[in-house]
């Protein structure tokens, strides 16, 4: 029976990684074509749905966390996965100001490369059993420059969004009202980017640790 659930554990993680794989290399796709075709501009137009499935779906990484599907810490998770859920949604979707700025395309060619190469490593580890060391290193490597550009982006978006946040008083509740509850969209949205002064670097911390115990371990395999 418990090599049974190993053979359905592997056989739902690959499915899954190699999914959202292909929601990473559309995203890159359309983001480069236009980029080319258009300029920067027009990129968000361009990747707005596969980005929000493909990014939205990172949602079940918390469950398999969770579960014990995967090892990784539902600590260093869900940080990650909160913050992007909250650019992509709270920011670009709810303000559309935001949209044509430059620091889109940066954001999502640095999001887009770093899943594309995590998804197809670890939907190859699920489906083969291993991956090769040069992947290995690409997988733990890449990150040390497309983490810094992807936070930039993602800092960079939440203030420009603050003044359109602050003006369109958007999913603000006021009192008096029913649950004698107030918020302040603008606020929190102070309160995210507060967030990021310590927390990034932790997560760069933490992912640097993680490369060093997995290329280690490679060396000595």
């Amino acid at each position: 029976m418990a090599g049974f659930l190993s053979i359905v554990k592997r056989i739902y993680l690959s499915i899954y990684n190699w999914t959202v794989f292909v929601g990473w290399v559309q995203v890159l796709y359309f983001a480069l074509k236009a980029l080319k075709e258009s300029g920067h501009t027009a990129v968000y137009d361009a990747v707005e749905r596969p980005l929000q499935l493909a990014q939205t779906a990172a949602v079940m990484e918390i469950f398999h966390g969770l579960v014990g599907l995967v090892r990784s810490p539902v600590t260093a998770t869900l940080p990650q996965i909160g913050s992007r859920l909250f650019v992509t949604w709270g920011i670009l979707w709810s303000f559309p100001e935001t949209r044509q700025h430059l620091l889109v395309s940066s954001l999502v060619i640095s999001w887009s490369i770093t899943e594309i190469i995590r998804y197809s490593f670890f939907g190859m580890k699920e489906a083969l059993g291993f991956t090769p060391s040069w992947f290995l290193w690409l997988r733990y490597s890449t990150f040390l420059i497309l983490y810094p550009t992807g936070i930039t982006s993602e800092v960079g978006l939440i203030y420009t969004a603050l003044p359109y946040i602050k003006a369109s008083e958007k999913y603000c509740i006021r009192m008096p009202n029913t649950w004698n509850f107030s918020f302040d969209y603008f606020y929190a949205s102070i309160i995210a980017l507060g967030i990021y002064v310590p927390g990034s670097p932790h997560m760069y911390r933490y992912m640097l640790g993680q490369r060093k115990k997995a290329l280690s371990k490679s060396k000595t395999a």
